[in-house]
């Protein structure tokens, strides 16, 4: 089998991060909606790492059967120690996998494409425009023609 080569990322593919998780946070659970939790994230070991900056955009991606977005923030710093130090705002009403997969735009995401894959995962700005749309104002996300932008 010929050797493939795999373009790396760079910022300019980047428009958001996807932090994955096979259950529900503890630390977000009562967290009243709307309100950021400040919270670390395991990242695995990769040249990613260099691309994270502080006020980057993320969203926390329930895995397994109840699929989807469950929360949106910013990267508060830097990785460090194997961790990402994020803040992260619960959603009252969680954005299932299979709403985004109905949208084309969203279809060829990395977090559906390689499932298992380590954090951190991320979203064009396409695919992050796909998911602003289905928030709710009050998510204190970026509008989708803003979707690079950092949330407040």
């Amino acid at each position: 089998m010929p050797d493939v080569a795999i373009p790396r990322l760079t910022a300019d593919d980047v428009a958001c991060w996807v932090l994955k998780t096979g259950a529900d946070v503890a630390e977000l659970a009562g967290a009243p909606e709307g309100e950021a939790v400040p919270l670390a994230r395991c990242v695995h070991p990769t040249y990613r790492l260099g691309l994270v900056r502080p006020g980057q955009p993320v969203l926390l991606w329930r895995s397994g059967r109840q699929a989807g977005v469950r929360a949106v923030g910013q990267v508060l710093a830097a990785p460090a120690g194997g961790a990402v130090r994020v803040a992260l705002r619960r959603l009252a009403e969680p954005v299932p996998r299979a709403d985004l997969l109905a949208d084309a735009r969203f279809r060829a995401a990395e977090v559906v494409r390689v499932p298992m894959g380590a954090n951190p995962s991320y979203l064009t700005a396409v695919q992050l425009a796909a998911v602003a749309e289905r928030l709710a104002p009050a998510a204190g996300w970026p509008s989708p023609g803003g979707a690079g932008a950092a949330v407040p």
